[in-house]
């Protein structure tokens, strides 16, 4: 079972919530504090960058000297420190009272790296933004049997690893994950893995609508998605396929379809919305909303204090840090928080007005749609696209 866990650690490679050190030195105190300023996470020491075991063993004088880095951080961090096979694992809980400091100096987790926090950064990310890391606290009615294991399962293969997901792993698993403290599950595990995500946060829901015309009256096509954060991306994605207009092209012997608005770049819209909505406010959901002329992506919870639109593509701020790094690692989003400039950079390079962007309670982004398809979007999708009409003709419709 130890070499499992040791497996799995491995597998799941360095992230926001993991960190490997080949060797122990006292500077793994700033990730300590890193970690506590976060959503916590681990650190295995005895592990190369390429996964490589390396091993470390631990004495009783290291042990002594790895509490005294926590409890000399301000305010004190209680870790928990264990042989774990021939690494070292050092498990540090995700702190109550942020910001930590660490030799009188702030750090946290960016992108997969501790980084040290300027004053700035320090008050944009803690002042006054209660409502962050709702994901990653502990939700007083779950129960590991509320976890569908299919589900799990298909959030592994999404990533591409190679793990061998049974009940009696799944513990190992979500505990890597930062998903699991003991026997009570986190809020992002009930989102990301629940069999009934509705029970739990009814507001868990994304709206998908489809209007005639550029205002807000006449409804064609609607879909309301309660359901997992990975259902309704891929749900919300689907219904914007079906709603935009593409054309194929011909390249060699491979045909390639090209929507109107880039999908890479819908894509990015949707999950950031999905990222960074605040899923504490109750009777409110993300809303993907396909007119005549635009498509507008909406999630309940604006910038926080101190950010302001022109800093979006510059610096991010994640709201869920560990749903942020659960899609990442399904390959769904970037962890540099890059996600606003390739949407910027795809839509320039496909000749299409930059996106717009508001916040006040609701952070919104609108793709506006190409002059020359609008006149064919006020039909629904069946009468834009004739059966006599060749969709691979490499012509637009």
């Amino acid at each position: 079972m130890t070499q499992n866990r040791v497996f799995i650690l491995i597998e799941e490679g360095g992230g926001i919530t993991l960190e490997f050190k080949e060797k122990y030195t006292p500077k793994i105190s700033q990730d300590i504090c890193a970690f506590a300023n976060s959503a916590g996470g681990k650190l295995v020491l005895g592990i190369a960058d390429d996964g490589s075991i390396k091993g470390e063993q631990l004495t009783g004088s290291m042990k002594a000297e790895i509490f005294s880095l926590g409890r000399n951080c301000d305010p004190p961090i209680e870790v928990r420190v264990a042989q774990l096979g021939q690494v070292i694992e050092i498990t540090v809980p995700a702190g109550e009272e942020k910001p930590y400091a660490c030799g009188g100096s702030y750090y946290k987790r960016f992108d997969a790296v501790t980084q040290k926090l300027n004053r700035n950064e320090l008050k944009t990310i803690f002042n006054a933004n209660e409502h962050f890391h709702f994901d990653e606290k502990l939700n007083p009615k779950a129960k590991l049997a509320d976890l569908s294991l299919e589900k799990i399962r298909r959030f592994i293969k999404e990533t591409g690893k190679a793990i061998r997901v049974t009940n009696a792993s799944v513990p190992h698993l979500l505990e890597s994950l930062r998903l699991i403290h003991g026997s009570r599950i986190t809020n992002a595990a009930v989102l990301m893995f629940a069999k009934n995500t509705g029970h739990f946060f009814t507001q868990c829901q994304t709206h998908l609508v489809a209007f005639k015309g550029s205002d807000r009256v006449n409804i064609y096509d609607k879909k309301y998605v309660q359901d997992d954060l990975l259902t309704q991306f891929n749900e919300a994605v689907a219904f914007c396929e079906k709603h935009l207009n593409e054309r194929a092209e011909i390249k060699g012997l491979n045909r390639h379809d090209i929507y109107e608005i880039p999908m890479t770049a819908i894509r990015e819209a949707i999950v950031n919305a999905i990222i960074h909505r605040d899923y504490s406010i109750s009777g409110t959901n993300i809303q993907v909303e396909v007119h005549a002329d635009r498509v507008e992506i909406s999630n309940p919870g604006g910038l926080p204090t101190g950010f302001s639109t022109a800093m979006l593509g510059k610096r991010s701020v994640r709201r869920n840090e560990v749903i942020s790094e659960l899609f990442h690692r399904m390959e769904k989003s970037e962890r540099m928080g890059s996600g606003i400039g390739r949407i910027r950079k795809l839509l320039k390079a496909a000749g299409i007005e930059a996106p717009l962007f508001e916040s006040n309670m609701f952070f919104t982004i609108t793709l506006e749609r190409p002059e020359e398809y609008r006149s064919m979007s006020d039909s629904k999708p069946s009468e834009r696209f004739p059966e006599k009409v060749p969709r691979n003709s490499g012509q637009v419709p």
